[in-house]
């Protein structure tokens, strides 16, 4: 029986946009069909790495 699930995002973006990704990810929940129907039944975390992008 799965009894949670743990998300890492891995994100390539510059520093500059962190406060977004940050905005995005607090919010992301409420827009994720997934989230929203088993979020009841199984507990579901999140966390997300900001990686810089390559020149």
């Amino acid at each position: 029986m799965i009894r949670r699930i743990h998300v890492i995002y891995h994100l390539t973006a510059p520093e500059a946009v962190r406060e977004t990704v940050e905005r995005v990810h607090a919010m992301h929940h409420q827009y994720c069909p997934v989230y929203r129907s088993l979020h009841t039944a199984i507990e579901i975390t999140t966390e997300y790495h900001l990686h810089p992008p390559e020149l």
